[in-house]
């Protein structure tokens, strides 16, 4: 009598799902791995030399702004939000007065959302000292 296991439709696919599993994380120990034994660990001066015509680098700063992340969320939002919008204008026809109406939602929500992120101050840079 054979394992009912065996019979499933998705057996393959669990075991490739192990098999993959498995082999990412042996590459990424062996990454590791070799990358300590290969990195430079002493300081050299170029590294510490200034970029072009940067300033000297004292200490390197192990804090990021909250700013950068904000910005780069909203950024990212926005870029999807009018990715929407291009399946939309190139089929504008089929879709009608549904389509327009739908869509003249989404930018409505869009540019009030917008508005908001405006408002609040989410798109104007603060100096940070």
């Amino acid at each position: 009598m054979e394992n009912p296991m065996l019979l499933h439709p998705y057996f393959g696919v669990f075991i490739l799902l192990i098999f993959t599993f498995l082999a990412f994380n042996t590459t990424l120990r062996i990454q590791r791995f070799i990358s300590r034994k290969l990195a430079d660990k002493k300081n050299e001066k170029l590294k510490l030399a200034p970029y072009e015509c940067g300033p000297l680098p004292l200490k390197q700063q192990n804090k990021i702004s909250h700013q950068f992340y904000i910005m780069a969320m909203l950024f990212i939002l926005f870029d999807v939000e009018v990715i929407f919008m291009f399946p939309w204008a190139v089929d504008f026809k089929a879709l009608g007065m549904f389509g327009f109406i739908e869509m003249l939602s989404f930018i409505i929500f869009l540019s009030i959302g917008f508005i908001y992120a405006w408002k609040r101050g989410a798109l104007s840079w603060h100096d940070m000292k």
